[in-house]
């Protein structure tokens, strides 16, 4: 599993993100908003992903620190978790959660989850807040995780 900041980043592993996050969110789940958001370049900002087989990214995640909380006191948010159609089913997302826990389990979280992969998260310890709501065309739900 790799890990780093924006500065960090190389334009070869910033290209694989960005593929990625392109051809599921985009082409194969047709998200109707905008990918590229400008969250990633904060300094604050951790990228996650483990590489595949061939270069690319397999699964991928970040986390943002936001100074004003959303729900709670809750100002790390994990989002943009996908995985790759070819890497699909071998417990990927769960990895990269795993690590988000260990590195951020002591601060509460929240994030937006797609409605029909909550349980996902819901093993991590996340637990639905608020009603179901569209965000890029697809029906989401927000979760919270209190800190351990």
């Amino acid at each position: 599993m790799v890990q780093k900041s924006w500065s960090e980043l190389t334009t070869v592993e910033l290209y694989e993100i960005i593929k990625l996050r392109t051809d599921v969110f985009f082409v194969e789940q047709r998200v109707d908003e905008s990918e590229l958001d400008r969250r990633d370049r904060e300094a604050s900002t951790v990228h996650l992903w483990i590489p595949g087989e061939n270069g690319d990214v397999a699964a991928y995640l970040r986390v943002l620190r936001d100074e004003l909380a959303e729900y709670g006191d809750a100002h790390r948010l994990p989002g943009r978790v996908v995985v790759g159609a070819a890497y699909r089913g071998r417990g990927l997302a769960q990895l990269l959660l795993a690590r988000v826990v260990e590195l951020f389990g002591a601060e509460p979280m929240l994030l937006h989850s797609q409605s029909y992969i909550q349980s996902l998260y819901a093993a991590f310890g996340f637990v639905v807040v608020g009603d179901e709501f569209v965000e890029g065309g697809i029906p989401h739900r927000t979760m919270f995780r209190a800190s351990t």
